[in-house]
């Protein structure tokens, strides 16, 4: 499939992430979509904002990005979502994320299902599962996905172990970083210490046939296809962590959906969070020409 014709469609919170001097747009599923739009993939975005100023700023976006907002539905009792940043010297971000907001009420639309129903695949995580309101269409349209990619993304204290384990058993590929694995595998009582064994044994306990896990500065391992797939890491100067992961994803999937090998796809998926993570917010303008500059001229740790 080429990427003209490749539908992905995210699930979930889209929001301002607030910095001590400034605030940028973000939320994983528009991170991700936004930076797949910028890959030349067609991604579209669920989610719910309030009829406010910053809702309205948030709208404007989505539509300069490119991505179409007729799933993008708008509340007339909450307010669109904000979560508080704090970084800490070496850029790596906590959140204090507002409830309720109106990411939590996300509804079941004739266009939501129909956009489910048209894409290749659906991206959802665990964050917009805090509220019933939400989980519940996410789990009625995840019964419409041909695929299911299921973006871990654990914000404390919106989760519980019986969350994370049925959306597991439900999805084909699960994106965790180093930290959230180890925490699920104890919740399943893994026997295992290593990353791959821990892996494997992820996959045997849910439906998994992809797993993939980001190191942080060390970059990732990719299982797929009954193979693990690794890349160390490349080296930068961190401005922020904030929206690395998503747009690793995004690289990730961009590569995996037009059957590029596994190994091309993992580097170019690192490169790619490396550079965003040497950028300030989530959503920095990053081109294709840019990656595989920094990629030719990086190094591997």
């Amino acid at each position: 499939m080429n990427k003209k014709t490749l539908n992905i469609v995210a699930f979930g919170e889209v929001l301002f992430d607030v910095f001590l001097t400034h605030r940028k747009i973000g939320g994983a599923p528009l991170n991700v979509a936004s930076r797949l739009t910028s890959l030349g993939i067609n991604a579209q975005i669920i989610s719910r904002i309030g009829k406010d100023e910053i809702g309205k700023e948030l709208l404007e976006y989505i539509q300069a990005n490119n991505i179409p907002t007729d799933t993008i539905q708008i509340d007339e009792t909450y307010s669109t979502g904000e979560v508080l940043v704090q970084l800490d010297k070496k850029g790596s971000a906590t959140y204090t994320i507002n409830y309720p907001v109106a990411w939590d009420k996300i509804e079941v639309t004739t266009e939501a299902k129909n956009c489910v129903e048209n894409a290749e695949a659906l991206v959802f995580g665990s964050l917009a599962c805090r509220d019933d309101r939400s989980y519940n269409s996410l789990l009625s349209l995840i019964q419409k996905a041909k695929y299911k990619i299921f973006d871990v993304n654990l914000r404390a204290p919106f989760y519980t172990k019986e969350l994370l384990i049925n959306l597991m058993k439900q999805s084909d590929f699960i994106k965790f970083n180093d930290d959230e694995l180890y925490e699920i595998s104890e919740y399943l009582n893994s026997p295992f210490h290593s990353m791959e064994q821990n892996i494997l044994f992820i996959a045997e306990q849910t439906n998994a046939k992809s797993i993939c896990v980001t190191k942080g500065s060390h970059g990732a391992v990719l299982y797929t296809h009954g193979k693990m797939y690794y890349n160390s890491g490349y080296k930068i100067n961190v401005a922020d962590t904030v929206g690395a992961g998503d747009s690793f994803l995004a690289g990730l999937l961009s590569k995996l959906f037009v059957n590029k090998e596994p190994q091309k796809a993992i580097d170019f998926a690192c490169a790619l969070g490396a550079l965003v993570a040497s950028n300030e917010g989530a959503n920095p303008k990053i081109t294709n020409e840019a990656i595989t500059k920094f990629m030719n001229n990086k190094v591997i740790l």
